[in-house]
């Protein structure tokens, strides 16, 4: 690392629950929670976040990854659901639904202040990364936040039923739908949110988060110019897998793997992210196939990468800061 080993930047690529909990345990484990409040000054953490999920409900611009990557920071999170706010109500959504509103997207009371704030904001002209940092700063976070892009990107997925927008599949269809493939409307057009090449040309650690590969992380590395950056940074890079023991911790990221052809495993997650890793971290469960992925070019750590808790978040945290510190120094 090119900087103090107490000190580093890190920038972290993220996504749904995963990516939250791993990006709270670097805030952790950080000093200052990963930089001075308000996002001035040097940052110890960037963490830039998948936008492919966003959607509108009831005229809200609604940005879920972002969301539960600042709530999980600002320790404000459902740690039992993993996304939404503490304490959260619903009387908005009754009333909604008394009105004849379709209520499948789950919206709280006070969730829904954070969709009115960034709706009107973005109505006012200002870019999503401008929105961010503000309801950010406003929730305390420390770290900064970047959405990959200010430019409207949307997942679309796949199904033996035909093409529907990514929040139908996952949310009103329980990603029960077999995933085709996967497609990323607005993608070429689409440039890098201001900081967001920076961050991962200047990091001294890039983690590409245990996030879903094809929902979560590919959506950030499809914003022209991202790939490339990750390709080309100086930085040691890190991909945490996140399957353990054939299994998602969470989400669908199993089942997808099968159905567009690839081998269920931290070794099927391997070969995805050949050439853009120094570093595959897997689960002591998965230990036994170490050996293959070196064979694909990595270095591996085996660790617990189940994050059970914020202890166990800030552990992992520290595990990686410290191979990549002892690799790059």
């Amino acid at each position: 690392m090119s900087t103090s080993l107490n000190s580093p930047r890190v920038t972290l690529l993220a996504g749904g629950v995963g990516g939250a909990r791993l990006a709270h345990g670097f805030a952790c484990a950080l000093p200052d929670g990963g930089g001075p409040a308000g996002g001035t000054g040097p940052q110890a953490l960037t963490v830039v976040v998948n936008v492919g999920d966003d959607t509108e409900r009831h005229g809200l611009t609604v940005s879920p990854d972002l969301d539960t990557v600042m709530y999980t920071l600002a320790e404000v999170n459902d740690e039992q659901r993993g996304w939404g706010l503490q304490a959260e109500s619903y009387a908005t959504l009754s009333q909604l639904e008394r009105l004849g509103e379709d209520t499948w997207f789950t919206l709280g009371d006070k969730d829904l202040a954070t969709h009115v704030v960034r709706t009107a904001r973005l109505h006012e002209g200002q870019p999503l990364s401008a929105v961010t940092a503000q309801l950010a700063a406003a929730l305390g976070v420390r770290a900064r936040l970047l959405p990959v892009t200010d430019d409207r990107v949307r997942t679309l997925v796949d199904t033996p039923s035909g093409r529907i927008a990514f929040q139908e599949y996952f949310v009103r269809r329980h990603h029960a739908d077999a995933v085709l493939g996967l497609a990323f409307e607005g993608i070429e057009r689409s440039r890098p949110a201001p900081g967001v090449l920076d961050a991962v040309r200047d990091a001294d650690l890039l983690v590409v988060a245990p996030s879903n590969p094809f929902l979560s992380v590919e959506p950030v590395l499809a914003v022209p110019g991202v790939r490339e950056a990750v390709r080309s940074t100086p930085a040691r890079r890190v991909a945490v897998s996140p399957i353990v023991g054939g299994q998602a911790i969470k989400g669908p990221a199993a089942q997808i793997l099968e159905s567009l052809g690839h081998e269920v495993s931290a070794l099927g997650v391997a070969r995805l992210y050949t050439g853009l890793v120094d570093v595959l971290c897997i689960d002591d469960v998965d230990a036994h196939l170490a050996g293959p992925i070196r064979d694909l070019g990595f270095d591996v750590l085996v660790t617990d990468t189940v994050m059970g808790g914020p202890e166990g978040r800030e552990r992992l945290a520290r595990e990686l800061l410290a191979a990549a510190g002892r690799r790059g120094a």
